[in-house]
């Protein structure tokens, strides 16, 4: 399974602008019920990408006031990426390598077109093992003793 297996059927590209304050975009991701969304410029290019954790680690545990300060001062710029041909198997492993737990979708000409979450891969992985566990039984079952 590729990465565009994965998201092919969602329409939504969840996104801030990178001048949101992060009251605005910790209500954004409450709304959209996710945890993480892009970061864009005044261009409509990704600049980083926002999540609940950076939201609670630089700005709650702080103690600072989300209305006031910038999605860009808390926002995540160095992002990790994969392109839509990427297998499920190489997302875990990059997001093993590099602890994250989203990863930045890419198209063939390299603009963001969403994200992908280890939920969503531990979707497939859980998927997959249903389906394994139906055709075991199914042989089980159907197999004269």
């Amino acid at each position: 399974m590729t990465v565009a297996d994965l998201i092919g059927v969602r329409r939504e590209v969840y996104a801030v602008r990178d001048d949101f304050s992060v009251e605005q975009a910790a209500r954004y991701l409450r709304d959209m019920h996710i945890r993480a969304a892009g970061v864009l410029d005044e261009h409509d290019d990704l600049v980083g990408v926002v999540s609940q954790s950076d939201i609670a680690d630089k700005v709650a545990a702080e103690n600072k006031c989300p209305a006031w300060m910038r999605v860009a001062d808390i926002m995540t710029p160095d992002v990790v990426t994969v392109r839509l041909q990427e297998s499920v198997d190489e997302c875990l492993r990059l997001m093993d390598e590099h602890g994250v737990y989203h990863l930045v979708v890419l198209d063939a000409g390299g603009s963001f077109c969403g994200m992908i979450s280890v939920a969503d891969l531990l979707r497939v992985a859980v998927q997959d093992q249903k389906s394994r566990a139906d055709l075991l039984e199914a042989f089980i079952v159907e197999r004269p003793s």
